[in-house]
């Protein structure tokens, strides 16, 4: 059983992931993309987004857009995103590797393509971890973790937590994601995009 920790961190990477979803689904409309995400395919067995790399090394991913992809056939990859949530730094640099190693594989195997690599990164990240990325051609989104507290608190939640928060506290703030209304979700994200001036373009 996940510890509430990682149940948590799993909850903040699905409210990311829901709240992008419609902007990239837009981005992939007008220009004629595919958008896959986790979820079923007929395309693909399983609800996970796989991509193997030229050394037959599958590579699961949050967000792949498709040149001539459909529901029914996989396309030609133009993009491969990944998301994620850090709470504390002395995980981030592992993190940034651990997108990399997913992503730079396949960028090099569908080369011909010229693939965007993107990260939408939330929680705390250092400055070392950030450049990391970016310096590998990452385009970097990143939400820190007092804009996640910030946005958060429009709707009440306090998502704070130490390292030694008691079990039941994290608990509870498992439980205030969980009933978090459409609603609410939606004020959370706008005001993440209005206090993130690296992602007010998205508007």
């Amino acid at each position: 059983m996940a510890s509430p920790a990682h149940k948590f961190g799993q909850l903040i990477g699905i409210f990311i992931e829901e709240a992008f979803y419609p902007k990239l689904q837009n981005f992939a409309k007008r220009k004629g993309l595919y958008l896959d995400r986790i979820g079923k395919r007929n395309a693909r067995s399983g609800a996970k987004v796989t991509w193997k790399d030229n050394k037959g090394n599958s590579h699961d991913l949050d967000f792949v857009l498709e040149k001539d992809g459909t529901e029914e056939a996989k396309g030609n990859p133009v993009a491969f995103i990944e998301i994620a949530w850090r709470r504390y730094k002395k995980h981030s640099k592992n993190k940034a590797q651990e997108i990399q190693g997913a992503i730079n594989p396949l960028v090099d195997t569908y080369s011909i393509y010229s693939p965007f690599k993107g990260a939408i990164i939330s929680g705390v990240f250092t400055k070392n971890a950030l450049e990391q990325l970016r310096t590998q051609g990452f385009s970097v989104i990143h939400f820190n973790y007092e804009q996640m507290i910030s946005a958060f608190k429009e709707v009440n939640i306090d998502i704070y937590y130490e390292e030694n928060a008691p079990r039941q506290k994290l608990i509870d703030k498992i439980r205030s994601l969980e009933i978090l209304s459409e609603e609410s979700k939606s004020i959370v994200f706008k005001k993440l995009i209005e206090i993130n001036q690296y992602s007010r373009n998205l508007n």
